[in-house]
């Protein structure tokens, strides 16, 4: 009886289907595959998170222009930006937009085309070993909590999936490219995320 009550005054845990299949999509994104992406070289597995900020145009945020830029269909003519990014040949693993929306465009097993230059802890070409998260934003606008939550439920996820990966292995653009990425920025709350990805692995139910 005294069980009973229990179970009845207890909200259940809320079911988590957002996990990593195994040809590395996320079960909750909406999937745009890019063309941009290859083979990480043999032996290497992911053992870094990058995460980065994009708006297209700058300081703008919604509409098809992300999706379009990772698979090269960017109209260069719809705005004067798009004229000098539509050639570029880039990509990431996930994009997280304002809403909290999930898209993928790479599996991670694969290497995206997210850092260019770049080099942590020694090691250069993080491409070859990290996973690309895009926040929709800007260095200067505040994020938003649903992309906050989000990332850190990703974070999450892709610790459980892959053991390589550590929350202290999670760094900005701006940390693998001094100098030349500034991105996600100071509007960024490094510690906000840190909270909610320590909550996801020690509290959150898997």
């Amino acid at each position: 009886h005294d069980a009973a009550m229990r179970s009845r005054a207890m909200p259940a845990a809320p079911e988590r289907r957002s996990q990593v299949d195994t040809a590395g999509w996320y079960a909750g994104a909406r999937r745009v595959p890019s063309p941009n992406c290859d083979d990480r070289p043999a032996g290497v597995v992911a053992d870094l998170v990058v995460v980065h900020g994009i708006s297209l145009p700058p300081g703008e945020f919604g509409g098809p222009w992300i999706d379009q830029l990772f698979t090269n269909t960017l109209p260069p003519d719809v705005h004067p930006y798009f004229s000098e990014v539509s050639n570029l040949r880039v990509s990431s693993h996930l994009l997280i937009r304002r809403s909290g929306e999930i898209v993928q465009y790479v599996p991670f097993q694969l290497r995206a085309w997210h850092a260019g230059v770049s080099s942590w802890a020694g090691r250069e070409r993080c491409n070859d070993f990290s996973i690309g998260i895009e926040l929709e934003g800007a260095d200067h606008s505040p994020y938003e909590s649903a992309q906050y939550a989000m990332l850190a439920r990703v974070i999450a996820v892709l610790c459980r999936s892959y053991p390589h990966l550590t929350p202290d292995r999670v760094v900005g653009h701006s940390d693998i490219a001094p100098g030349r990425k500034s991105d996600p920025g100071p509007a960024f709350d490094w510690p906000r995320l840190r909270s909610l990805v320590r909550f996801e692995l020690e509290v959150a139910p898997a």
